[in-house]
């Protein structure tokens, strides 16, 4: 929606008389664009502390308990939600929730480690490195969209400033 308001607005300014343009729209045109400005940045924002879980989760993929009782580290999930901001007339996202992720540990056999229970196993925490890894490419590839998407916007931004001049 955001995409199309934006290009709808750069056909308009490229191919109009600007004399004509009115001061609503050219009220909708910023209020369009700074729209286009919060939800890029709450976008960043987000997959920012997406990529801060993940780190945690890598950091502490080894991580067991002291001792057989005490369980290891436990992944670190992510939630996400849409939340209407008023002030711009639209949704942002917003994290909701980090939650522990409630799978199960994985077991090996180490029968001389301090955390070993009796029959030999220790828990080791339930992070797979390989999913951390993909998650954190995709969090760093949606980042960078709305880099991108920020600047077209910026870039929009003095576009009409230069025309209004």
């Amino acid at each position: 929606m955001i995409y199309n308001v934006l290009i709808t607005m750069v056909l308009t300014l490229f191919f109009s008389n600007f004399n004509n343009i009115s001061f609503a729209e050219e009220r909708i045109a910023a209020d369009s664009l700074e729209a286009s400005i919060k939800i890029s940045s709450s976008g960043m924002q987000a997959q920012s502390q997406r990529l801060k879980v993940i780190s945690q989760n890598i950091a502490n993929s080894n991580v067991t308990g002291k001792t057989p009782n005490e369980n290891p580290y436990r992944r670190r999930i992510i939630f996400f939600q849409n939340v209407y901001d008023p002030k711009i007339d639209t949704r942002i996202l917003k994290v909701s929730s980090i939650q522990e992720d409630q799978s199960e540990f994985t077991l090996k056999y180490e029968p001389n480690h301090p955390a070993a229970d009796n029959r030999g196993m220790v828990k080791y925490p339930n992070v797979n490195i390989i999913i951390e890894t993909v998650d954190s490419k995709e969090a760093q590839r949606t980042f960078d969209a709305n880099v991108n998407s920020l600047e077209i916007a910026k870039s929009n931004q003095n576009k009409i400033l230069e025309l209004m001049r």
